[in-house]
């Protein structure tokens, strides 16, 4: 049996521990330094930093052949494209639309959405769970419920609907506004 399979010297432990301590402490400060945003409820861009983020962290943390200075450019690099898509997000509708999964009405005034629902894989349990979650007992109490661009579900009660201007993009159907009422 090989003896490094078990103990291989205290210059690779040294490295994990020089690795993760200015490893951890650089993320926390880029995480930091790039605002909320990095940190907000996940878009598919977000998540994909996020999982590329862990995977490059995780990596130079097992790996005694990379140096500090590359893992802290990968982690300054990969906030950075992030940050850079997300002022491209806010400034371009067509960048937006390749980014973002849309939001997607799933129930609108008595009627479930049930293509909707078939597309994102949902049943109508779970848009029962999201009237539940806003403190809803019935359907009847909720005009819609709007599955997010992060993948969480939003029910809009009957008293809270007002005059609807945040679901008009996704409400300007013929078939919606025949149920209207």
């Amino acid at each position: 049996m090989d003896s490094t399979l078990f103990w291989d010297g205290w210059e690779p432990v040294v490295h994990s521990v020089v690795m993760v301590v200015c490893g951890f402490v650089a993320l926390v400060i880029i995480l930091r330094v790039s605002g909320p945003r990095t940190m907000a409820k996940m878009t598919p861009l977000d998540f994909i930093v996020a999982v590329t983020i862990g995977s490059a962290f995780g990596r130079t943390l097992t790996a005694t052949s990379v140096p500090l200075a590359q893992t802290v450019l990968v982690l300054v690099l990969l906030v950075t494209l992030q940050w850079v898509f997300s002022a491209a997000r806010a400034r371009s509708s067509r960048i937006r639309s390749l980014l973002d999964n849309p939001p997607v009405l799933l129930y609108y005034r008595g009627q479930m959405q049930h293509r909707a629902l078939r597309s994102h894989r949902l049943l109508e349990e779970d848009v029962h769970t999201a009237a539940r979650q806003s403190g809803k007992g019935s359907l009847e109490d909720v005009a819609a419920v709007i599955l997010q661009q992060d993948g969480s579900l939003g029910a809009i009660g009957r008293d809270d609907l007002g005059d609807s201007s945040s679901l008009l993009p996704y409400t300007n159907r013929p078939d919606l506004r025949a149920n209207e009422g």
